[in-house]
């Protein structure tokens, strides 16, 4: 039963008696309802972010807006995806009417995984705000929410800097910081130190144990990596299983001591694939910035030279 002006109990504190006794005439404004409806749906509609694919699609954006999306090779498919990793129809995506979405791997031969985790066959698993979605070699993200507009521009802006596989730096931002920094060295004729390694073997591994095992040491590799290196240092992949990372203000010493350092931590850490460990190591090249120096070019190549010498030598080392 609604309030009555005798009753102002019922009214909100900040709402006297005589303010609601107030009574100004109403305005009514007709708004279409479907109209209303396919702003509701257009406003919160999910999307994938194409942040690792095969081919030219980095970026792109797929719109969820069937209640159901099949991924696979098939033709068939809504998303079709051409690398051999993926299955002819690998999974499903099923978006509720209360906006809920929901993965199911169909029974892949190489599953499905969310956040790096490999979701069980045949069992929705329900995606939320910002999940990393890898299908076979492809990888994307997932984006739902009434600010999923901000949220693409957000990621497209980071696909511009990181590395889609690894998440961190990727050559472009790389060779950008690195100019800066040198700058910045010779301005204030300060240190700046170079890592360049990269996996021993990775070939053997990729041949061993699969591309998508391959994937997966890149990945956890450049995490773990991650969590050691100091806010102003910039870590990147190079290229292929090559990494560097740019270490400014510390003398050749103290760069050569941090490239022993990880090159000591990624050989105790387990990398293991779907229940197989896979022994890893780097080797690592190490070089200082010399005020000779005419361009950055010459300091990778130095650290590069440095990096080949650890691998001529017996790999698994640390040379400069």
């Amino acid at each position: 039963m609604p309030p009555t002006r005798d009753d102002n109990s019922q009214f909100p504190k900040s709402m006297s008696k005589r303010a609601v006794e107030y009574d100004e005439a109403t305005k009514v404004i007709k708004i279409d309802s479907a109209l209303l409806d396919s702003m509701a749906k257009k406003k919160t509609i999910s999307c994938l972010v194409c942040i690792y694919v095969y081919g030219d699609q980095v970026g792109r954006r797929i719109e969820l807006n069937l209640p159901t999306v099949l991924i696979g090779r098939s033709s068939e498919c809504n998303i079709v995806l051409s690398h051999e990793s993926v299955s002819r129809k690998h999974c499903i995506i099923e978006v509720q009417d209360d906006g809920r979405v929901f993965l199911t791997d169909l029974g892949s031969t190489n599953g499905t995984r969310v956040n790096d985790e490999k979701i069980p066959p045949r069992e929705p698993t329900r995606l939320r705000d910002g999940d990393i979605i890898s299908v076979g070699s492809d990888i994307f993200k997932f984006l739902s929410g009434d600010n999923i507009e901000a949220s693409y521009y957000d990621e497209i802006y980071r696909l511009t800097t990181t590395d889609g596989l690894t998440g961190i730096y990727n050559k472009r931002y790389y060779m950008e910081a690195l100019e800066k920094e040198i700058s910045r060295a010779r301005r204030y004729r300060r240190p700046l130190s170079l890592i360049m390694f990269d996996i021993d073997h990775f070939k053997r591994i990729n041949d061993t144990y699969g591309h998508l095992a391959g994937d997966f040491v890149l990945r956890k590799l450049a995490t773990v990596i991650k969590e050691k290196i100091r806010k102003e240092d910039f870590f990147a992949r190079y290229g292929g299983e090559e990494f560097s990372i740019i270490l400014p203000e510390l003398p050749l010493d103290k760069a050569g001591a941090f490239g022993e350092k990880i090159r000591h931590l990624v050989e105790h850490t387990n990398f293991v694939f779907e229940g197989i460990r896979i022994p890893i190591t780097i080797s690592v090249g190490v070089a200082t910035f010399d005020f000779a120096m005419q361009s950055s070019e010459e300091l990778i190549l130095l650290a590069d030279q440095n990096l080949y010498e650890a691998k001529r030598t017996g790999r698994n080392k640390t040379v400069g």
